[in-house]
């Protein structure tokens, strides 16, 4: 989009027109599901971010990490977060738990006052907070280097990796905390004493 319009439209105009495919899609996944997912959020966001970027005569540059300044922002929300008694991401989680079952938003709050389930969610909060923050200065380095051809057709590439990296550490720490909890109340349930008591001898 941004190649066929760019050479009689300019930058602008040309930078503009490539955010209408994902909002296309987006649209049509809100109306498919009738559920908003973090992409799409994401999406529409920085095509809103555009259109106020574009009325203030946002340049080219500042259009083309419209995304990455999206997705620094709610970076910083995510570190933010650390500072009140439940960070974004249980939030998040329990906001997930409650839309797949009816008893998913209880069964989280009971899930947070387990011994050491507060830290996991403190520090996966903090991992995606700083993730997050890179990645928006990573991309906004590159969006000043490169030409904005290439760095539209490489950037979704770059942002999705990194997205995927932090996805799959979640998934791997999550797990790996889980399997741990499960052993530590193994271990109690076998080294507590049997409440029956034993038959004397004949």
């Amino acid at each position: 989009m941004y190649q066929l319009l760019n050479a009689r439209y300019g930058d602008t105009v040309a930078l503009i027109a490539s955010a209408l495919p994902p909002l296309l899609w987006s649209a049509y996944e809100l109306i498919k599901t009738r559920r908003l997912d973090a992409i799409s959020i994401l999406v529409v966001s920085g095509i809103l971010f555009t259109v106020a970027a574009t009325a203030m005569g946002g340049s080219p540059r500042l259009i083309q990490i419209r995304d990455a300044l999206v997705t620094g922002v709610i970076g910083l929300m995510f570190l933010g977060s650390l500072a009140l008694p439940k960070p974004m991401i249980f939030y998040l989680a329990r906001a997930t738990q409650a839309r797949n079952t009816a008893e998913g938003a209880s069964k989280f709050e009971t899930l947070w006052l387990r011994p050491g389930v507060p830290g996991v969610f403190r520090l996966m909060t903090a991992v995606w907070g700083v993730g997050l923050v890179l990645q928006t200065a990573l991309m906004c380095w590159l969006a000043w280097i490169w030409p904005i051809s290439r760095y539209l057709l490489l950037s979704p590439f770059i942002s999705y990796g990194i997205f995927g990296a932090m996805m799959a550490w979640s998934l791997w720490y999550g797990n790996r905390r889980k399997t741990l909890g499960e052993m530590r109340d193994a271990r109690r349930a076998q080294a507590k004493p049997s409440a029956t008591p034993s038959r004397p001898n004949a």
